[in-house]
């Protein structure tokens, strides 16, 4: 280790400030209010309320661990702690707490489902070079962060962009502003056909790509982390995905999942889906699958999507028919084209984006492995 750097246990650089402090329920939580809620969820806010008397009384900064989720934060701001899970970390002794939040974002964890993780944490110990170095090293990090934060900001403003444009063009479709005539989905499509039950066995040497439902997001497809399963010849003919078809998720415990879906634009290798997902086939001199699923991903297509919808045992599920009796406004093809085409131009410039964060991550990370082995 570099001289001056010390490895200490968890107990000796750590106090865990969560005792006597109020926790709000989620029910309690409002959109808008005086003082932040801080839980143990994705985003660094998951609420308000504008009781004084909630607000956390540890000394700021502090980190909040996420017990169940390991998920890591930095609080400088005046919060109030969500009910279930959460600790409030400062140092016990004199160390910087940014430097310490990214250390410990870096640590692998053990993976223990839903199980409360803080167990694991208590028993990492923690590198801690001089003072004035912490404070170097928290700065670099936080610089190379500011950058992949921008990037991700920029790539939800083409999101933005892109619905301002269908506006434009289209008009409110919810109400049907420009009198569009109104088609059900049945209207517009070749084929709809429900994914492969199969599922991957231990002796499987997995050669087939199939998606799964984790795969399709909304307006995109993730081939990040794919599953893969050796086919038969029946079974690639008959789930094979074509440039051009929408994968669309038809069953999920979470309702929101339900109707999410994506064109699929082509791949490298053939590709092939599950069953939690359906893929229609379009009838093009109809409909634009870019139009379509941009009007399924959004506010009208989630309403029309719920009217169809069923529940059964937990599970939230639309088949074919209710896929059929969705309703949409239609535009004529030569607009649904010249949509078509400008999403081209914002989808060219977010995969630009895309391999710039996908930089800014490889080189984060090795940020990190440099930092704390003392190489920054």
């Amino acid at each position: 280790m570099k001289p001056g750097w010390h490895k200490v246990p968890f107990d000796a650089v750590i106090a865990d400030e969560s005792g006597g402090n109020i926790k709000t329920l989620q029910s309690e939580f409002l959109a808008a209010g005086h003082y932040a809620v801080v839980d143990q969820g994705k985003e660094l806010v998951a609420g308000y309320v504008n009781d004084e008397s909630c607000l956390c009384r540890a000394q700021l900064p502090v980190i909040v661990f996420g017990d169940h989720t390991r998920c890591f934060k930095y609080v400088d701001f005046p919060f109030c702690m969500g009910a279930d899970g959460i600790k409030i970390l400062r140092p016990k002794i004199d160390a910087d707490v940014k430097y310490l939040y990214h250390y410990f974002r870096q640590l692998r964890l053990t993976e223990g489902g839903y199980d409360r993780h803080f167990k694991y944490l208590k028993r990492v110990d923690v590198v801690l070079p001089p003072l004035p170095e912490q404070r170097r090293i928290a700065e670099a990090l936080d610089r190379t962060e500011a950058l992949r934060t921008k990037r991700l900001a920029a790539l939800a403003q083409l999101d933005t962009l892109t619905q301002s444009i269908l506006c434009d063009l289209f008009g409110d479709l919810a109400t049907n502003t420009k009198g569009w005539p109104v088609r059900a989905v049945g209207g517009m499509v070749v084929g709809v056909t429900n994914g492969m039950t199969r599922r991957r066995s231990e002796s499987d040497s997995g050669a087939n790509i199939v998606l799964r439902l984790r795969d399709i997001r909304s307006g995109w497809i993730d081939f990040s982390d794919v599953n893969r399963i050796t086919l038969t010849s029946e079974e690639s003919s008959r789930y094979e995905v074509l440039p051009g078809d929408i994968l669309f998720i038809r069953v999920n415990g979470n309702p929101d999942y339900v109707g999410r879906c994506a064109l699929f634009p082509g791949y490298p290798e053939p590709v092939y889906f599950n069953d939690h997902i359906m893929r229609v086939t379009l009838d093009r001199s109809v409909v634009s699958g870019v139009f379509l699923t941009f009007v399924l991903n959004g506010p009208h297509g989630k309403r029309e999507i719920a009217l169809h919808r069923k529940t059964s045992a937990g599970q939230h599920t639309i088949n074919q028919d209710g896929l059929s009796r969705i309703r949409i406004p239609l535009p004529p093809m030569h607009l649904q084209d010249e949509f078509a085409r400008r999403v081209a131009v914002i989808e060219k410039l977010r995969n630009t984006y895309q391999l710039s964060l996908i930089g800014l991550d490889e080189f984060f990370a090795s940020l990190q492995h440099r930092a704390f082995q003392g190489e920054l």
